[in-house]
């Protein structure tokens, strides 16, 4: 299985295809971004890396790697609110449309497509001249809405993905008109399914649902505790750099969203972690939820910026997660995958905020791959 990996970031497809455990490699990843082609060749440094445009790809070059999967994440930007959804007519959608002219001249030996995005891409014009392409090329897709939290991981992520594949192949599953907001495969409690695929699948995910501590386990479906994903190990000293600033304690407490020890969830992260406070992911206290509650109904009775309202806040030792906590969630394997040491927390809140869930896209490797005698 030869595999191509578009917009290939920090390499979170690459890990996902390794994660699956097909039989392959990743012929050749290209992505524009410096910084994160940093980070891929520090973790990938026999893999072939393109620092090039995708628009600058032909299908000549392309049929020249005897590809058999494509895997890309092309830029969100264009699909979200803050990006204006500007779809189409967004520069940073040319890329992808600049793709979508070449897949009809790839050869037929690209028989499988796996494409993730925002929740919203499915929505998009974008995505129209997608399924077009593939309609007109004979492939078979199949479209999702899916988030980490559904196998196991504290974590909310919708994103949107599709997996396609060329006749004569088939789904081993039963297609769906609409974008399924489920996973087609019994991957909790026992494996009713059949096929070795859907057994591989299964113990996929039943690695992540392991981790989930024998006397907090309240359901077949529960998520492991964020005390699995946590550095509470290191020093205290080492999370100074992590703490809250006072700007932020003063000024957006209320807009926090805390998580503990035991939470079972957490809000999904993006490129603005640190920077903004809103909507940008959760952070993490080590106190009790009890003392959390008692502290913001004292706090009521203090002007906001006073020195009491701050000392109070203080008191909670909030801090940001960690790059290497943020990874565990998005299921990048800790033994494996590390930033280089001239990589700042601030770049790689922001290479983290643009990548996939690992194992959410392995899982759909293996789903899309299930029935074809590759693994």
């Amino acid at each position: 299985m030869n595999v191509l990996e578009l917009y290939s970031g920090i390499g979170g497809m690459h890990y996902a295809f390794k994660e699956s455990g097909l039989a392959g490699e990743i012929k050749t990843a290209v992505d524009i971004n410096t910084i994160a082609n940093k980070v891929y060749q520090h973790n990938f440094p026999g893999v072939k890396l393109l620092q090039r445009n995708i628009q600058s790809l032909t299908a000549k070059e392309i049929n020249s790697y005897n590809i058999d999967m494509i895997l890309m994440s092309p830029p969100c930007q264009p699909f979200t609110r803050v990006g204006l959804k500007r779809d189409t007519s967004d520069s940073r959608t040319c890329s992808f449309l600049h793709l979508l002219k070449l897949f009809p001249d790839i050869d037929r030996r690209w028989k499988y497509l796996l494409v993730e995005n925002v929740k919203g891409f499915e929505k998009s014009e974008a995505c129209y001249q997608l399924i077009q392409v593939l309609e007109a090329l004979d492939f078979r897709y199949q479209q999702f809405i899916l988030s980490p939290s559904m196998f196991s991981i504290p974590n909310t992520r919708h994103r949107y993905y599709l997996i396609a594949k060329r006749n004569p192949l088939d789904f081993t599953f039963s297609q769906q008109p609409n974008v399924m907001e489920s996973f087609p495969v019994t991957l909790h409690g026992a494996c009713n399914d059949t096929g070795k695929v859907y057994e591989e699948m299964f113990s996929l995910n039943s690695k992540y649902k392991c981790l989930v501590q024998e006397n907090e386990v309240q359901s077949e479906e529960t998520c492991y505790a964020l005390s699995n994903i946590l550095e509470v190990e290191k020093f205290a000293n080492y999370f100074e750099v992590f703490k809250l600033p006072e700007k932020v304690l003063e000024k957006h407490s209320w807009l926090l969203d805390i998580v503990w020890l035991k939470s079972r969830r957490s809000c999904c992260f993006t490129k603005a972690y640190a920077h903004y406070v809103e909507g940008t992911g959760s952070v993490f206290c080590p106190e009790s939820p009890e003392k959390v509650a008692s502290t913001f109904q004292q706090v009521r009775s203090y002007e906001p910026g006073s020195s009491e309202h701050l000392q109070l806040l203080k008191g909670l030792k909030l801090r940001y997660f960690t790059p290497r906590e943020i990874s565990r969630l998005m299921c990048f394997p800790d033994q494996y995958f590390s930033f280089p040491s001239d990589i700042t927390t601030k770049q790689s809140y922001r290479l983290l905020g643009n990548s996939i869930n690992v194992h959410v896209v392995a899982l759909l490797i293996l789903l899309m791959t299930a029935g074809d005698n590759v693994c």
